[in-house]
């Protein structure tokens, strides 16, 4: 069944309850890998709570329910990412309460071989006060339901890398078993645990999630750029390229201009770009 623009553009939420404990903010800097290195002391602030727990910003990525999408004809079991924003207002606490409103703004039809593209608009706010803490814009691409006679994407400007040797680099070496404890903050897609699913996605085996190739970006930026302050980071934005693989080795180039940090990640061992185009604002 082909889906429905009508019925995907009317797609919203608004004060939809969202809460995350402690507990859930340091699951999630465990999923990312922080913590693996012993003399790595600044790390312990993500993920014991005598020291915090810190927020790594890009959790906010996932207080992003599927339920929008889940709701609709789409086929969410080749629901893949193609770029991620967040724009954070104020830094993500440790815990909290939140309201979020979120809709679909735009739907776009690549062609029945390529998918449906949707960008998906969000909205974070305090429930105790109703402050914005943060805005998202994600884009999906729906791989199984394109050529359903949508409009023509958009030709957006992406964020260019500089021309020049990267002033910094980190090497994050991902685990076998990494999606199997990433899926543990709230993205459940089989695609990422489930090899029949992969095959029958067009993947030879089960792939990383997207944001958490994304979380291990922000992570990058933030112990390499920051000096693991997290109060530091007021945007992050990319462009997924390429799968990952639990198991692959991921290096993450970055050139820092002003309060720019321009960053792609690469898995060297395929020669792959598997995020581009990455720009992170910093503070002050």
């Amino acid at each position: 069944m082909a889906i429905s623009y009508d019925a995907m553009m009317a797609s919203e939420l608004s004060d939809l309850p969202i809460s995350y404990s402690e507990r859930d903010t340091m699951l999630y800097a465990l999923g990312l890998g922080i913590g693996s290195n012993p003399e790595e002391h600044r790390e312990l602030a993500y993920v014991y709570e005598r020291y915090g727990p810190h927020t790594v910003p890009s959790f906010a990525s996932m207080l992003i329910p599927d339920d929008l999408l889940a709701g609709t004809d789409c086929n969410t079991r080749q629901m893949l990412h193609r770029t991620q924003n967040i724009e954070l207002y104020r830094p993500l606490p440790g815990a909290g309460d939140f309201l979020l409103n979120q809709k679909v703004i735009n739907v776009f039809d690549h062609g029945a071989d390529k998918g449906a593209e949707v960008e998906l608009e969000s909205e974070l706010r305090r429930s105790k006060d109703d402050v914005v803490v943060c805005t998202l814009l994600s884009r999906i691409i729906l791989r199984g339901d394109g050529g359903f006679g949508g409009p023509a994407p958009i030709v957006r400007p992406r964020h260019k890398i500089p021309n020049r040797a990267a002033d910094m680099t980190c090497d994050i070496q991902t685990r076998a078993d990494q999606a199997l404890l990433f899926r543990l903050s709230g993205d459940l897609n089989p695609l990422h645990v489930d090899p029949d699913v992969a095959r029958d996605t067009g993947f030879a085996m089960p792939i990383l999630h997207g944001r958490c190739t994304f979380g291990i970006a922000c992570r990058a930026v933030l112990g390499t750029v920051c000096d693991y302050d997290f109060t530091l980071i007021q945007s992050f934005d990319a462009r997924f390229s390429a799968p990952v693989y639990p198991g692959d080795l991921i290096t993450t180039e970055m050139w820092q201009d002003r309060n720019v940090v321009s960053f792609r990640c690469r898995v060297p061992a395929r020669d792959a770009v598997v995020i581009n185009n990455g720009r992170c604002t910093l503070t002050g």
